[in-house]
């Protein structure tokens, strides 16, 4: 997108009057807006990859928004996605971002924090776009637009989320990761939800990076957090 150009949303929304006020807004703040009004034609339209931004309801009839952000990211759509849903509860934003969400706002919003939103994932999304798309580290790759990652040469089968907590720890390669950073910067939640969620989450991404290589990679600082390290070096 030039500079010149308005950022260009997708916005998937089933309840009509919903979907034309949020149109509104975002006109309003000079972006441009395509619409569908189902997940299985708001999939179709993001499929083509053509967004700065997609806005996903996340109740939809024939295709949730949650089921529609797991095929795109599995895909290898790397565009920014708002989730909005009446389902505020901690579990169900983590749910959400779990899927490979950006960004999740509950209804009901202020039309200013919708659009403050939607251009912070623009920015987001741009200052990846305009720099070197892959992370190198030792032995490891983060490819961020193709959403990929390797060791070795050899393709790691990360979900959406694995991805997100790789890339985090890709970007603070070699320095000490606390578990609230990560919980800020990759589940975006500035509380503990008192989950396992991350633990859980650096398991099953260290067992992808670790299993089938020489050395470990993703050592745990006891007391502290985590952190990417050389290959050969000292693991956890």
């Amino acid at each position: 997108m030039g500079q010149s150009d308005p950022i260009s949303i997708l916005l998937v929304e089933d309840d009509a009057a919903a979907r034309a006020n949020i149109a509104a807004i975002l006109t309003g703040a000079g972006m441009a807006v395509e619409q569908a009004a189902d997940g299985a034609a708001g999939l179709n339209r993001a499929g083509g990859g053509n967004h700065d931004v997609i806005i996903l309801d996340r109740m939809l009839p024939h295709l949730s928004g949650i089921d529609i952000v797991t095929r795109l990211r599995v895909a290898g759509v790397g565009a920014p996605v708002l989730m909005l849903s009446a389902l505020g509860r901690s579990e169900h934003r983590v749910e959400g971002l779990e899927s490979g969400v950006d960004d999740y706002l509950a209804k009901p919003f202020e039309p200013d924090e919708l659009v403050a939103r939607v251009r912070a994932l623009w920015r987001r999304a741009s200052r990846r776009s305009s720099h070197d798309p892959v992370l190198l580290f030792g032995d490891l790759e983060c490819h961020v637009k193709a959403r990929t990652a390797f060791r070795q040469g050899r393709h790691l089968p990360l979900s959406p989320k694995e991805f997100e907590l790789f890339r985090y720890l890709m970007d603070h390669a070699g320095e000490v990761v606390t578990r609230e950073m990560l919980l800020r910067h990759v589940w975006k939640l500035s509380f503990d939800p008192q989950t396992n969620v991350v633990d859980v989450n650096v398991g099953r991404l260290r067992r992808k990076l670790e299993e089938g290589f020489a050395g470990p990679v993703l050592e745990t600082v006891w007391g502290t957090g985590y952190r990417l390290i050389a290959s050969g070096g000292d693991g956890a």
